[in-house]
């Protein structure tokens, strides 16, 4: 495979002009996993080398290329032009061939099991019933849950398969595509609903400084971003409770401890036999669209596609 590159910059002197070789596979694989997840460490975990290895490997890959692939930065590296260009050229012919030899068909092998990684309301509320007919046909899970940055770190790293992500993914190395819209709304239990009566609608939302609030966090990022969107200032709040886990801000409200914002998703049942009254119904509320992130590359468990499938098709009833 010829690697002759029309980028004059990140130039590597290296004797007198020739050629470039043809570069060894593996030089490139290894040039795609560090490509693909932002650090030599990373790529070595997902190879299972050791990073002197991979950092040999890709100096002998840029001599050969006569061209400087990545720059390192204190944490990880970041790809060159010429690095964008060649990912691109050798992304879809190497990903094709760990495809074509990989370890058999689904029939033929017993697949490891699918490392999926998002937020734990949703997983546990939307994602693991949605998945139960594949998990009846032999695929198996490992979950993790956590907050979507750090998610998306370890999937970059190799220990996740695929994310769901609450925002998009930033930079060029993973790919992710739109899973589902969550619709944001401002509740309360009906005892609450009833002291407030009409008044939230006729004196604005100062209304509610008189009911506590019930948030997972202190700073309060889903109440202050409806505050903005819904009512058009800011929130001057404090929280009566914070619990890390939406279904247990969910459980506060409905027991009378305040009110709070949720995804409507989270609490349509308790809204539909009233256990929780809406306080306002804007016409415009905000939205959030959660992505579905996926492991850089080609690893051969056919059972990755299985659940990414399934839950992209779910989606579009939710």
């Amino acid at each position: 495979m010829g690697l002759t590159l029309a980028v004059v910059s990140h130039e590597i002197p290296d004797g007198p002009a020739a050629a470039p070789a043809p570069a060894d596979l593996n030089l490139l694989r290894t040039f795609l996993a560090v490509y693909r997840s932002g650090s030599f460490t990373a790529a070595a975990h997902l190879l299972g080398l050791s990073q002197p290895t991979v950092t040999t490997q890709i100096r002998s890959l840029e001599r050969q290329t006569r061209r400087e692939l990545f720059e390192r930065l204190p944490r990880g590296v970041a790809p060159t032009t010429v690095a964008d260009e060649l990912a691109a050229r050798v992304a879809g012919p190497l990903d094709a061939l760990a495809a074509a030899t990989g370890r058999g068909t689904l029939e033929e092998t017993r697949a490891e099991p699918v490392h999926l990684a998002g937020p734990a309301e949703w997983l546990c509320t939307v994602a693991l019933p949605a998945l139960g007919p594949l998990l009846a046909q032999g695929v198996r899970l490992r979950v993790t849950t956590g907050l979507t940055d750090a998610l998306l770190d370890e999937l970059r790293a190799g220990r996740h398969d695929l994310v769901v992500a609450t925002s998009r993914p930033r930079g060029r190395t993973l790919t992710a595509v739109p899973l589902a819209d969550e619709e944001f709304v401002l509740v309360a239990a009906p005892v609450w609903a009833e002291r407030i009566g009409g008044r939230l609608a006729a004196d604005g939302p100062g209304v509610l400084h008189e009911v506590p609030l019930v948030t997972y966090a202190e700073d309060l990022p889903i109440v202050r971003r409806y505050w903005r969107h819904v009512f058009d200032r800011r929130l001057n709040c404090r929280a009566a409770v914070t619990v890390p886990d939406l279904r247990g801000v969910r459980a506060a409200v409905a027991g009378g401890a305040g009110f709070s914002v949720l995804p409507r998703y989270l609490c349509a049942d308790e809204l539909a036999r009233g256990a929780l009254v809406l306080l306002a119904d804007p016409e415009d509320p905000p939205i959030n669209t959660s992505f579905l992130a996926q492991r850089p590359g080609a690893f051969g468990n056919p059972h990755v596609a299985r659940v990414r499938d399934h839950l992209l098709e779910a989606a579009r009833s939710w």
